[in-house]
């Protein structure tokens, strides 16, 4: 099960606001500047982060949590992500993490936890053992999305 994942586009609001017209859910502010969330509050925490064209997201040092940045040409990293819920336990994603020579990290969202997995240490996967998915489900409710990013934007219809 995918319960979010992450794109860029040139222009992010107005990409949001097609997204959100054709699921048929709301448009957020999300924190990065310029970015956007698309929620259908459906049952199982669907949603779509649009962040501006350029954005990406590097992994974490010894002293700093992962985090989207702007370059200002190509890198070798994203800003696409997904959360995932996988029957894996967190142990048996760090074990094979350490096999493979990826990062592997349990990271606090705040509201929910995630286990960031680091495919080929550039593309990053937030996987949900069945534990961190029951956080996650209850963390998207409609109240706690609306007490976390505010009220959605009204979007004007043509």
């Amino acid at each position: 099960m995918i319960h979010h994942f992450s794109i860029s586009a040139q222009n992010p609001l107005h990409v949001a606001s097609v997204l959100a017209e054709i699921c048929h859910g709301k448009v957020f502010n999300f924190p990065y500047p310029g970015s956007y969330l698309v929620t259908p509050f459906d049952d199982y925490g669907t949603g779509i982060e649009v962040f501006p064209l350029g954005c990406v997201l590097v992994p974490p040092s010894e002293t700093e949590p992962s985090k989207v940045i702007q370059m200002p040409s190509s890198s070798n990293f994203v800003v696409t992500h997904a959360a995932i819920s996988v029957p894996a336990t967190q142990q048996q994603l760090e074990q094979i993490g350490r096999r493979e020579g990826w990062q592997v990290s349990l990271c606090d969202r705040g509201v929910f936890k995630v286990i960031e997995f680091w495919l080929e240490n550039w593309l990053m996967l937030e996987f949900l053992p069945p534990e961190l998915a029951t956080q996650y489900l209850q963390s998207i409710q409609p109240q706690i999305v609306e007490q976390v990013f505010g009220q959605a934007i009204q979007i004007a219809q043509v």
